[in-house]
């Protein structure tokens, strides 16, 4: 079987499509990149395989002879390495999220509508086997119309936060607004639903002493309400609350179909419960519930987020091997699950007032748009920098920092 020739940036996110390589029919690695020196020399002593090569330079790393490269790199920094691989001609599969801000997503849509390549985009939640079980019912009519839906994606990073901040307080999580980390909660429906957002409006939680412990400058969670084309509606939650929540629920005109919660202490997001009528004017009410498997699910099985991480990079490789069915996430449809997030924090700015999403498939939405760096990160917007949460930056001291960077080394001695 041919097999797809794969580099992959980012040694900690990124090893999860390492380790699928290590399995995998139709990938190999060839090549990782990391810019932690001392990250990257342990990660070539565990893999121990003298036929990768490694790099500590991008622009090295991007001219090495293979297909296609995975971007596991910080959250906020994927839409300019996309854009140097397309232009080597490369393939690209970008982990979550798609740009950081508006004139990125004006860039990299128009970079990838110059090549004849794959760019997909890994929101592996919606490879769950619940959301693809909703996904396949939803496609063959079981729903009926669609009329709401809602997501969440709570993960309370506290525990953690010293392993993924290091104590750098310019990280990106710790300058992230409350609605940026989003697609998780919001990507699963709109993979469902195939719909288009067209308005949002958004609000955040108020700022509290467990996420100033953290380091943050943004609210713990932020809330979307988003209108669909076809005028349903969307709910979508995320963020640092205490208890962690997966959990997708859609509503139609037939009934609804649910995964379980996290605490629902059911295998959490492998059970689906369904509640549908045979047509739109009878009432059943016969619930029934089960955990979907396909032909893959126990090779998936292993991997993390519930086996999703290996059908986004599985499905990533079948389209660049040609497979018209491989199930992949487009920049357009990408967009779809990151705009709102993006525009609900204008709303935020704004009182909470709806605000218009665009579609980036229309060349002319894209004008107004084209120099806006508005975001959070001032190394990127400059004076145009977004506090991080709308009342204002809190302070926090760099004692805080320098506390959470012990805990870093102590955990890495």
């Amino acid at each position: 079987m041919k097999q797809v020739r794969i580099g992959v940036l980012g040694i900690g996110r990124g090893r999860s499509m390492i380790d699928y390589t290590k399995k995998a029919n139709n990938a190999r690695l060839v090549a990782i990149c990391d810019f932690w020196a001392e990250g990257l020399l342990n990660t070539m002593e565990q893999i121990n395989d003298d036929s990768i090569t490694y790099y500590e330079a991008f622009d090295e790393f991007i001219k090495h002879d293979m297909d296609a490269v995975v971007l596991a790199n910080y959250a906020n920094e994927h839409a300019p390495y996309a854009i140097k691989a397309l232009q080597a001609g490369l393939h690209v599969f970008s982990e979550v999220l798609p740009v950081q801000n508006m004139k990125e997503a004006v860039e990299l849509v128009e970079e990838i509508e110059k090549h004849d390549l794959i760019y997909a985009y890994g929101e592996n939640y919606c490879y769950m086997p619940a959301t693809r079980e909703m996904k396949r019912l939803y496609k063959l009519g079981k729903l009926g119309e669609f009329e709401y839906g809602e997501g969440e994606y709570i993960h309370n990073c506290a525990p953690i936060w010293a392993d993924i901040t290091r104590g750098d307080k310019n990280h990106w999580r710790n300058h992230q607004y409350a609605t940026f980390y989003s697609t998780h909660s919001i990507g699963p429906l709109i993979h469902i639903t195939s719909l288009r957002p067209i308005k949002v409006s958004g609000f955040e939680t108020k700022y509290n002493e467990r996420v100033r412990r953290m380091g943050k400058l943004g609210a713990p969670a932020g809330l979307e309400i988003i209108t669909l084309e076809n005028g349903a509606i969307l709910k979508s939650v995320h963020g640092d609350l205490d208890k962690n929540s997966i959990w997708y629920s859609i509503y139609g005109s037939k009934g609804r179909i649910e995964s379980a919660r996290e605490d629902a202490l059911q295998k959490d997001i492998e059970r689906v419960y369904l509640n549908l009528d045979q047509d739109e004017n009878s009432y059943d009410f016969t619930p029934t519930t089960y955990e979907p498997k396909d032909e893959l699910h126990e090779t998936a099985h292993d991997y993390g987020h519930g086996g999703s991480d290996f059908y986004t990079i599985y499905n990533f490789c079948e389209k660049v091997l040609g497979n018209p069915e491989a199930d992949t996430i487009d920049i357009y449809e990408a967009f779809d699950m990151f705009f709102p997030g993006h525009f609900a924090y204008r709303s935020i700015l704004n009182g909470g007032i709806p605000v218009d999403i665009p579609n980036f498939r229309n060349k002319e939405d894209r004008e107004a748009f084209r120099e806006d760096i508005f975001c959070t990160d001032p190394k990127v917007a400059k004076d145009k920098v977004w506090p991080c949460y709308s009342k204002g930056n809190p302070i926090i001291a760099d004692e805080i920092y320098e506390e959470i960077e012990a805990v870093w080394k102590k955990n890495n001695q």
